[in-house]
């Protein structure tokens, strides 16, 4: 399959990152938004992160030109028909995103392939709602984007074979990241595994066993992590790790995926990490620890 346009729905934290990867790579990319001001937003994001860049010496302002004038801003999508992937990066609820696929089926081109940035729902159930399931298809980025080179490639129960290879092959010789073959599971391996990890760092908090800095710097000089689980918490969005340990824990009813209390009472109090400023610890507008 030769890619050369590429949608991406949703210009939150991971459709932003995915769009400016994708762009970066040569790509052009439909970035579909609801609304103008959400738009706008991912838009001048995506400039700020590339200006973080430029501040570094990582990129020349002409590159930096280039890759926004790959990344194509619009608010429906039917223009969409002209991509040969579709990546669907919406908030974590069920409905929501049922509601997009079954547009998104709608929408595509007879040959579009059609993927969910996913980190804990069923691909099998977001795929039945469409008249092509076999074209259906888990592409888990982690956030960073742009420095994370792993892919994990999901296969729900009736994605084809084609599918796959064709989504590999995109994965490994267009973006050049690493895939790894997931067979359907709730939080698949990397959600699974990290979540974990940082809700028995809430226990161990919550127990008065050792401070937020001190857990993770633990971790970070005991074990070689580039960040701790707190930090990392901040960094993923406190409110999405809620998410996903509630929908594991929906899946699998083991006591292990509920999430920590002081993790729900900082979600309602808007603590949610790097995109508020603040979560357990405070934030700058670059997102750099204060």
């Amino acid at each position: 399959m030769a890619v050369r346009k590429v949608g991406v729905v949703g210009a939150g934290t991971m459709g932003r990152g995915i769009a400016e990867m994708l762009a970066f790579k040569g790509l052009d990319v439909l970035l579909v938004e609801k609304t103008e001001s959400n738009l706008e937003l991912g838009l001048a994001t995506i400039a700020q992160s590339l200006d973080k860049q430029i501040d570094k010496w990582a990129l020349t302002q002409a590159e930096k030109k280039l890759v926004l004038n790959r990344i194509h801003p619009t608010h429906t999508l039917d223009e969409l028909a002209e991509c040969e992937l579709i990546i669907e990066t919406i908030t974590e609820e069920l409905e929501a995103k049922l509601a997009v696929m079954r547009e998104l089926d709608r929408a595509a081109g007879a040959e579009t392939i059609i993927a969910s940035n996913t980190s804990t729902l069923s691909l099998t159930e977001l795929a039945s709602v469409t008249e092509h399931p076999q074209r259906v298809i888990g592409l888990h980025f982690i956030h960073p984007v742009s420095h994370i080179d792993l892919v994990e490639i999901v296969r729900g129960l009736k994605t084809s074979e084609s599918t796959f290879d064709a989504t590999k092959h995109f994965v490994e010789k267009i973006i050049h990241k690493k895939g790894i073959m997931v067979f359907e599971s709730p939080g698949f391996v990397t959600t699974r595994l990290i979540c974990l990890h940082i809700n028995e760092a809430l226990k161990v908090l919550e127990e008065g066993v050792a401070s937020e800095e001190d857990i993770d710097s633990a971790m970070r000089m005991g074990y070689s992590f580039k960040y701790g689980p707190f930090e990392m918490c901040d960094r993923f969005g406190l409110d999405a790790v809620q998410a996903a340990l509630e929908n594991m824990f929906h899946e699998y009813g083991e006591l292990k995926y509920r999430p920590s209390i002081v993790l729900k009472k900082m979600v309602r109090a808007g603590q949610l990490g790097v995109k508020t400023g603040a979560g357990f610890f405070n934030y700058d507008k670059d997102g750099d620890r204060i």
